[in-house]
């Protein structure tokens, strides 16, 4: 018996923020993956390894954890003063599955260097030194993001000593403005209120800020369901029983949001909305070892994606922190004591970050204007993926 030879694709590997992922020109990709659909999922499941029943992702590219089984899709934008198009796929371990229903702030962060490294940026957009700004189309949420990318001499300076919690090693920093980061054509706050009464059958009922900022997010308080707010992954992720509750949460929030209608709907939809923990900032230990001070943050904020608890934080939930963070009222708001000005420093499982966010009320209506932070990114392997036909 003969079988096809496999099929060689142009890609990148890259690190942006906490996260990996591989990186295509839409012009590379198979014709039948070019355009949204069946051809494209399988393509792209197939490249990070998955379904793997395992949970291992050996015979892919993917890291078997939801930081590091992500694919991302850029192409030059045709959209009115915008370099790039930047669609994000979010891959399911265990199910074949891609979840295209959100952003992810982490790898953003490498969406620049790709799109410079790869002709889609106007040469005379890039300085021989100094800053290119790519204006960045994020078509999954249809949001602008402006990615302040670092240039030395006509290249993408990559090399730096920006220490990013999280990562273990330093590079250059990379500055992004997520701008109007509501999610979609929503409300910032979908319910009409800071905080909501979420009730969860068979589990109980919690106080929650249920926010479209970023990426769409729920936040609870730490204490309300059992917790401290300064655990790390082994205390949830060992956990399946948490592990549980904590996806029947975010189902009847997702709900509760009106992302979904039925509760079933929450299976094939992961990647959002997100569900974090918040409480006041007090002393703990990162997984690393390292001692943060209370004094250190505002706060301390918990969050889960694709069903485990990160091992630092999502770009897009620090969005939706930073910009809960300036709302007076809010759960965030409240746990980092009511008087947030500007920015917010809060502490994860990995470190700390800081979050800048501009937001202004009219007419009681919350509206978020600008969220800023740095991340890093960098070029790990660059060439062809293959993958049987």
């Amino acid at each position: 018996m003969s079988f096809k030879p496999q099929k060689k694709i142009a890609a990148t590997y890259m690190r942006g923020g906490t996260s990996k992922g591989v990186f295509f020109n839409l012009k590379d990709l198979p014709l039948d993956a070019q355009v949204r659909g069946e051809a494209r999922d399988n393509t792209l499941l197939r490249v990070i390894g998955s379904p793997d029943p395992y949970g291992k992702h050996t015979d892919g590219m993917g890291g078997a954890t939801s930081s590091t089984s992500k694919t991302v899709i850029l192409d030059k934008s045709d959209k009115a003063d915008h370099d790039v198009d930047y669609l994000f796929g979010q891959v399911a371990i265990d199910k074949p599955f891609i979840d295209w229903s959100g952003n992810c702030g982490n790898l953003t962060a490498a969406v620049g260097a790709f799109a410079i490294e790869n002709g889609l940026i106007d040469a005379d957009k890039i300085p021989h030194n100094g800053i290119a700004v790519v204006k960045i189309w994020q078509v999954n949420i249809s949001k602008t993001i402006i990615a302040h990318v670092p240039i030395t001499d006509g290249q993408v300076q990559e090399t730096g000593d920006f220490v990013l919690d999280g990562v273990t090693f330093p590079a250059a920093e990379v500055k992004v403005d997520f701008v109007d980061p509501a999610d979609g054509d929503g409300a910032l706050f979908p319910t009409g209120n800071l905080v909501d009464d979420l009730y969860v059958p068979g589990i109980g009922t919690f106080k929650a800020t249920m926010i479209n900022a970023g990426i769409p997010t729920i936040f609870v308080n730490a204490d309300d369901i059992g917790y401290q707010g300064t655990e790390l992954q082994d205390a949830i992720n060992n956990d399946q029983e948490a592990l549980a509750r904590f996806e029947t949460i975010r189902a009847y929030g997702a709900i509760q949001m009106g992302l979904i209608t039925d509760i079933e709907q929450a299976k094939a939809r992961q990647h959002t909305p997100k569900i974090a923990f918040v409480s006041p900032a007090s002393e703990y230990l990162t997984s690393s070892g390292k001692s943060i001070a209370a004094t250190e943050i505002d706060l301390s904020v918990r969050a889960l994606s694709m069903g485990k608890l990160h091992h630092a934080m999502m770009g897009t939930a620090a969005v939706a922190i930073g910009t809960a963070a300036v709302i007076p009222g809010t759960l965030v708001n409240i746990a980092a004591g009511s008087n947030v000005k500007g920015e917010v420093v809060f502490g994860h499982p990995s470190g700390t970050l800081k979050v800048g966010a501009s937001a202004s009320n009219s007419a009681g209506d919350w509206q978020v204007n600008k969220v800023s932070m740095s991340r890093s990114a960098r070029i790990l392997m660059e060439g062809s993926v293959r993958i049987p036909s």
